[in-house]
């Protein structure tokens, strides 16, 4: 019987092994290497990343870039606190955000931030969200590199002493509130290796929203709501990912991130083509893989969904006792931790 009930997906892990900034060479992070529905087969430093690839092989990486989306701001007229969290730009030039406090960030309510910006609540948008237009004497994109701030993980206690180590090498677009950390690992070296050996990647964009972190609350898991995230899989990742296929490479998902992408836009044979769209696909144990052969990822939250998901592409049992081993061996977790290989 496949694991549904969110007590399966729990495990005890000490505090001091979450994972509080990046090693100082992001390849030399320690990876753990899996058998699907087997079990560990080694372990290594990411640097023996390529060793486990084939010629023919591909990458697919979500080449999101996280964006200083936590504005600060003062209520008007009474000057109270007001945070918002920018999500999702709308063509218009509006913004999808979460806001604090709810209650008090009601349709035509006003925040003023520094720079002359404001923001005016304009409706609701669903799941304690709004939409929200921005005013200033500069346009929104111009300011928010100087108010804006990085919107860290909860469980990351302390500042990083440069934002650039919450981005991939290869972020590119515009648009995340949180880092595909999967691909932190990557160095221009290991690129460089990869190539040697005939390995390819491409490129995919999700835009990752805070409902990565939001916990599970339903003991039978299939009653979870999936967060909604926007994504874009454009017309030459789509035939670089075809063309893999017909030819015999694996495609490699590096983080769940990117997973969620394939496995959304796949059809049943496992091919694609290009579009964009939003989605809220919920992947856990049962569910079957169309697209993903082998999936990079890190460490992640017991309870998560991110931890299902690797569940249900490595099997329960195998992943689960992965995880005890590395909390045995002291392997680093979560955003900044090291990673696991599951081919």
């Amino acid at each position: 019987m496949e694991k549904i009930r969110l007590s399966d997906f729990d495990y005890e892990l000490p505090p001091e092994l979450i994972a509080q900034e990046p090693v100082a060479k992001r390849d030399r992070s320690r990876m753990m290497v899996l058998r699907r529905h087997q079990g560990v087969i080694g372990q290594c430093l990411f640097t023996g990343f390529p060793d486990y690839l084939n010629p023919g092989d591909l990458l697919v990486m979500n080449n999101t870039r996280v964006i200083p989306a936590r504005l600060l701001g003062r209520r008007l007229p009474d000057g109270g606190e007001a945070e918002l969290l920018l999500l999702h730009r709308l063509a218009g030039g509006d913004w999808i955000a979460m806001v604090r406090p709810g209650r008090k960030l009601k349709p035509g309510a006003v925040v003023r931030f520094a720079r002359g910006l404001k923001a005016e609540i304009k409706d609701y948008a669903g799941r304690g969200q709004r939409l929200v237009s921005f005013t200033g004497p500069e346009p929104l994109e111009q300011v928010l590199p100087f108010i804006g701030q990085i919107p860290l993980p909860p469980y990351i206690k302390q500042e990083l002493k440069d934002p650039g180590q919450y981005q991939t090498i290869y972020a590119a677009e515009d648009g995340s509130a949180a880092a595909p950390t999967a691909g932190f690992h990557f160095t221009s070296a290991v690129f460089e290796e990869l190539r040697r050996k005939g390995v390819r990647y491409t490129f995919v964009t999700l835009h990752i929203g805070p409902g990565t972190f939001q916990p599970v609350r339903e003991e039978d898991i299939r009653r979870h709501k999936m967060h909604r995230e926007y994504y874009r899989l454009g017309a030459v990742a789509a035939g670089q990912i075809n063309a893999a296929r017909r030819q015999g490479g694996r495609i490699v998902a590096v983080g769940t991130t990117a997973c969620r992408v394939l496995e959304a836009a796949a059809n049943a044979d496992g091919y694609l083509q290009e579009q964009e769209g939003w989605t809220d696909l919920f992947i856990y144990p049962g569910y079957r893989f169309k697209a993903v052969d082998a999936l990079l990822t890190n460490f992640h939250l017991p309870r998560s969904t991110l931890l299902m998901l690797v569940c249900a592409f490595g099997g329960h049992t195998p992943v689960m006792e992965a995880y005890r081993a590395a909390v045995q061996e002291k392997y680093r977790f979560y955003s900044f931790g090291d990673c696991m290989l599951l081919l």
